[in-house]
């Protein structure tokens, strides 16, 4: 058969009567294929997603979605079209070519739309999906009995996916104590476990460092290769849908604005950014002082783990600090220790409030109290309250006594500050988080630090779910509250680039370790050396 696997025809979601969240969206994917949808934030690309996979309230209000398949006419075993004339795998009866309308099928509830619905995977962004307290290979094995895979062959095969992802060794580890990088790998192998034809990918490595990212895409490039398999990765990362697909359609405000090879197109978007003006400032009064400061834990499978060891330096007033490193190097309890929300094990960590030096060891509202209530920190795992309006997202942050017109006006300031205009202002504030872009939430999350007004910005991964465009508007966001509010920032991430435009002084952690301080692109380079020949060494 001849036929493309996957047909999207003049394709359109609307959730809000006469703004569609998608429109007249069209094109092609070959059985075996691997197709982009690039565009940023906001654009469309998980409405698009989810309505191909047949996500409940993702229905079409015009155009379709048609899946040529073989059909088994006694057990509704799906296929790929090429094996129609062929014999069914389970029932060995003769494979039938058949033009499936997904959506008519699904609303008319048939087996065969059940059949084609489990046939597709989806690796959502963020969301892991995968049990922390079981071992590594026990998620893979639930999966396997849940699709009634041969009882005797399960361990086998779940450690052959487990090969596959390259996270053998890891077997028998509890998935908690993963790293993000090997997360992603487990979950893509609980999704190759469903024996799926369609593989759909949304921002496989948005919230990945740079080399991690690396080994997450070279990992799904090689299985789907191997296992013939259609790939459909959404991204806002040029790079990632370059890397992973061989053409690709870019989304811009729920419109298609062209398709093509996926480098063309990830050019097109990258043709879109603007150049970052660097300016880094030279500050030099201290505002945090950390002293041979350590993290240590102990967990029963692996011992004592050393997160943080004598780690030494200052954060200035008014600079924009970074720290990067790959995912596991002890950034994040660095950060909990600075902020008191972590005891630490040993050494000592000041901040200045006055002109008096608080020592964050020291519990209670009069001792390291006085400070907390002057830093904030917006999380990478951030959360907003489904339940409320952006609009009661960001105003159930004030907690000064004001008028409600003037928490209105400093929720209209706080998502100007993260780079909303007043258009795309009014059409969200009184939508709920749910029905927004996660980009467009990541932004909001940041707003909502923003609004209390602290001196002290702590950032885990600002940037881990935004596009290139986005990231740009974090930059001058961030510097503008900067200059505007007299704010400190600390910002951790493993986003290189973001970290050269935004910060005027880094430092490199490495196994609990400062490798290096100093100027943002002499601490990037040295770092991306160091990696450089890991990966050299690795292979």
């Amino acid at each position: 058969m001849d036929k493309p696997f996957l047909v999207v025809r003049d394709l359109s979601v609307e959730f809000v009567r006469g703004e569609p969240a998608i429109k007249q969206i069209s094109f092609e994917v070959e059985e075996g294929a691997s197709f982009g949808i690039l565009g940023k934030s906001g654009a469309g690309k998980s409405v698009l997603m989810n309505s191909i996979r047949g996500t409940k309230d993702h229905e079409p209000l015009t155009g379709k979605i048609i899946y040529n398949v073989a059909v088994c006419p006694n057990c509704n075993w799906i296929e790929y079209p090429s094996q129609a004339g062929k014999e069914c795998e389970k029932c060995s009866s003769t494979l039938e070519f058949r033009e499936i309308d997904y959506w008519e099928e699904r609303k008319n509830l048939t087996e065969v739309s059940f059949s084609l619905y489990n046939r597709i995977s989806i690796m959502f962004q963020r969301t892991f999906g995968i049990f922390g307290e079981l071992p590594v290979i026990t998620n893979i094995q639930k999966i396997l009995k849940n699709i009634n895979y041969p009882e005797k062959l399960i361990n086998k095969r779940a450690l052959q996916l487990l090969s596959d992802v390259r996270l053998g060794h890891r077997a028998m580890h509890l998935a908690r104590d993963l790293s993000g990088g090997e997360k992603q790998r487990a979950v893509f192998a609980m999704c190759l476990a469903r024996d799926p034809l369609l593989f759909i990918a949304d921002e496989p490595s948005g919230t990945l460092d740079p080399v991690t990212a690396i080994t997450v895409h070279d990992v799904m490039k090689n299985s789907v290769k191997e296992k013939g398999l259609t790939l459909l990765i959404t991204s806002h990362w040029p790079k990632a849908v370059a890397e992973l697909s061989e053409s690709a359609i870019l989304l811009d405000m729920g419109e298609m604005d062209s398709i093509g090879d996926s480098d063309e197109i990830a050019q097109q978007f990258l043709d879109k950014m603007e150049d970052v003006e660097i300016d880094r400032r030279t500050c030099t009064n201290p505002l945090i002082q950390i002293n041979k400061c350590n993290k240590t834990y102990y967990t029963h499978d692996r011992g004592l783990v050393k997160a943080v060891n004598s780690v030494s330096f200052n954060v200035n007033e008014g600079e924009i600090f970074g720290l990067v490193g790959v995912s596991g190097a002890g950034k994040t309890s660095l950060v909990q220790m600075m902020i008191g929300e972590k005891k630490i094990t040993q050494g000592k960590i000041l901040v200045k409030i006055g002109e008096e030096w608080v020592n964050m060891s020291v519990p209670g509202p009069e001792e390291r109290g006085r400070a907390t209530k002057y830093m904030e920190i917006l999380h990478q795992e951030y959360c907003l309250h489904p339940h409320l309006t952006i609009l009661d997202n960001l105003i159930g942050a004030i907690e000064q006594q004001m008028p409600e017109e003037m928490k209105t006006k400093k929720a209209y300031d706080a998502l100007r500050a993260v780079n909303f205009n007043n258009k795309e202002i009014d059409s969200l504030i009184y939508k709920f988080p749910d029905s927004i872009s996660e980009g467009e939430r990541h932004r909001i999350a940041i707003a909502r630090v923003l609004i209390k007004e602290p001196k002290m910005v702590v950032l885990d991964e600002p940037t881990g779910t935004a596009d290139p465009l986005t990231r740009l508007e974090i930059v001058q966001s961030i510097k503008k509250a900067r200059e505007d509010l007299q704010q400190t920032y600390f910002i951790i991430s493993h986003d290189i680039d973001f970290m050269k435009a935004v910060c005027d002084r880094c430092a490199l952690m490495a196994q609990g370790i400062i490798e290096k301080i100093g100027d943002p692109d002499v601490v990037i380079d040295y770092f991306k050396e160091l990696e450089s020949k890991k990966d050299i060494y690795s292979h």
